[in-house]
């Protein structure tokens, strides 16, 4: 079992910086794939960016040059740092966590809001 805990979120200008974390339990933790997911006000979640246990990484591209992803294994921690912020990126900011072998996002943190005023 994983239990993930997000944090990090707030109220910030347009092009400013956030940065969100993650706190992961369990032994297994640079094990797991690690993800942010996102969720606005009427949309679905859609995907933010994702980290391997090997440290690859891979964005939306809706985010892609402004967000970073890392971990840090020996804090069972994963980071979204967020530059650049516009307005679209408002949202609840969920970190997920996955096996390798698998597709299914089985492990998920409460959410933590992000909001961007123009």
């Amino acid at each position: 079992q994983v239990q993930l805990v997000d944090s990090g979120g707030g109220l910030v200008q347009a092009g400013g910086s956030l940065r969100l974390s993650c706190a992961a339990s369990g032994r297994t933790f640079s094990s797991y794939v690690m993800a942010w997911f996102r969720q606005a006000p009427g949309k679905e979640r859609e995907f933010v960016a994702r980290i391997t246990g090997g440290f690859s990484a891979f964005y939306a591209d809706s985010v892609k040059g402004r967000f970073t992803i890392s971990r840090d294994n020996a804090k069972n921690t994963v980071y979204l740092q967020m530059n650049s912020l516009k307005p679209d990126d408002t949202a609840v900011y969920y970190c997920a966590a996955r096996v390798p072998t698998s597709v299914d996002w089985a492990y998920w943190g409460q959410g933590t809001q992000v909001t961007v005023s123009s």
